[in-house]
């Protein structure tokens, strides 16, 4: 009877389970659950056996810093520390010669880790790679008395600012080969609120330094580094040969943060910058060569560069630029896969009588403008001049530009290339643009002193200074009034 009994219920059991399961998964409401639960103890597990614990509910460690030279040292072997308020020059200046040493097995690297490390500029040597783990910021000393004083730069005469010295920047070399910047996203701060400040006060009596410069060097890979907050320009190579800069971001504010201009080579030759995001209060890239008479005697073009693949706001002047101080002459520069939004000009090429030198073989392509007031700006007079010594003859030569696929919207005035009699705009070519307008007046085309070519269709419709040519690049139209100018705002 009992064993009967038994099997009884077990049978009334597994029919009640029959009646009740199919019930069960009817209601939808359920079955979510119950796969929302099962996907969620899944990744629960997942990330268990991955990390080998729960990491959901705690903070990730901290990344390893690889090793890139046979030797890596951590900045607290010389004494470092990172509380933000110790100076740390004294124990950079260590270790920088501790690397010099190891020149020839290959350099060193110097490792800073997570902290805040105050200090006052200091100078890199040869063959170092400088490695700023995630969450460490090197920080600039902001009493100026602690930045030390160097002659102007050669190619700018009495200095950019003031008359004679200037002040350094906050890393700096000259005559370096094999130079590596790079991290795990760290951030270089040159604490620059001070400084502007006192520039807007007319405090300061000498030109203010950059955030980082590089002199007479070659072979230079800056990476994977946030830079914010320069006194002066933030990046500044200058005469400098095989140089890199690739996905970093540069920020400053976009007003009250005068000349914190993101890029400047500066008489350079083999340079790539890419891949990098650039928020600043002055130029993006601003590509140089010296300034007037004493950029014409040093004589140090910029060419052979090449920009793609950046982001940028500038809401003083432009996304990028070339000059104006530009006297050395620039070429062989292409643009290319350029999106500069919230702006006031996308892209700008700016000089003036006395410049002398040549901006000659520029190339544009892949251009978006979001938001943009001034699209592309060609400017022949910008009077900034270092004295009164420079030449009033000496004219610059501003020829074979070109522009393709540019597109955009909300762009006020799409072009303005404003050449003189004295400074024309030779060979100047579009092709394939189209952008989209926020302004109504007729003349957002402008032109002046300007020969060139239009392939194809474009819009808005272009200058009358242009020829026009068809897709298959047949002239169509020969323009009969190159010197016409329409300009009627000025940006």
């Amino acid at each position: 009877m009992m064993e009967t009994l038994s099997l009884g219920r077990f049978n009334y059991h597994r029919l009640e389970w029959k009646r009740w399961f199919p019930a069960f998964l009817s209601s939808h409401r359920t079955l979510f659950m119950v796969l929302w639960i099962a996907a969620f103890a899944s990744v629960f597990v997942w990330q268990r056996n991955l990390v080998g614990g729960f990491l959901v509910f705690r903070q990730s460690p901290v990344r390893p810093m690889p090793r890139l030279r046979p030797v890596a040292f951590n900045l607290t072997d010389f004494g470092g520390v990172g509380d933000g308020v110790t100076v740390n020059t004294e124990a950079f200046e260590r270790a920088v010669s501790a690397i010099s040493k190891l020149g020839k097995r290959g350099g060193a690297q110097l490792n800073v880790p997570p902290g805040r490390w105050l200090t006052a500029p200091f100078n890199l040597t040869s063959h170092m790679t400088l490695f700023l783990a995630e969450d460490s910021e090197i920080l600039g000393i902001q009493d100026e008395k602690y930045w030390p004083l160097m002659p102007p730069l050669p190619s700018y005469g009495y200095g950019r600012e003031h008359p004679g010295p200037r002040y350094g920047s906050l890393i700096h070399g000259q005559h370096l080969k094999d130079v590596v910047i790079t991290g795990h996203n760290g951030t270089i701060n040159g604490q620059g609120q001070t400084w502007w400040k006192k520039y807007r006060r007319k405090l300061l009596n000498h030109t203010r330094g950059p955030l980082v410069q590089i002199m007479w060097s070659s072979d230079i890979l800056i990476t994977n580094v946030t830079f914010r907050d320069s006194p002066f320009w933030t990046l500044h190579p200058y005469d400098c040969k095989n140089v890199t800069i690739r996905n970093v971001t540069i920020l400053a504010p976009i007003v009250d943060a005068p000349n914190t201009d993101g890029i400047d080579p500066d008489s350079c030759v083999d340079m790539v910058i890419e891949d990098c995001y650039i928020s600043v209060g002055d130029d993006g890239v601003a590509i140089k060569s010296g300034w007037d008479q004493y950029g014409i005697a040093y004589g140090r073009p910029s060419m052979n560069i090449l920009i793609r693949n950046l982001v940028v706001r500038s809401m003083v002047s432009a996304g990028v630029s070339i000059g104006s101080e530009m006297s050395g002459g620039v070429s062989n520069v292409t643009v290319e896969n350029l999106l500069v939004w919230n702006s006031r000009r996308a892209v700008r090429i700016k000089t003036a009588p006395g410049r002398g030198g040549y901006v000659r073989h520029i190339t544009y392509k892949n251009l978006t403008f979001d938001n943009v007031r001034v699209g592309i700006v060609i400017k022949t007079d910008y009077n900034e001049h270092p004295d009164d010594g420079f030449d009033r003859t000496a004219f610059p030569v501003l020829e074979d530009i070109s522009f393709t696929r540019v597109h955009g919207q909300g762009v006020r005035v799409p072009v303005r290339i404003h050449g003189s009699d004295k400074i024309p705009v030779r060979n100047v070519t579009f092709r394939d643009m189209s952008v989209g307008l926020t302004y109504k007046k007729k003349h957002i085309f402008q032109c002046a002193f300007v020969e060139g070519r239009v392939i194809g269709t474009i819009f808005p419709a272009p200058c009358e200074n242009l020829d026009r040519y068809d897709e298959q690049e047949q002239l169509v139209k020969s323009s009969s009034s190159q010197n016409v100018t329409d300009i009627d705002y000025d940006f």
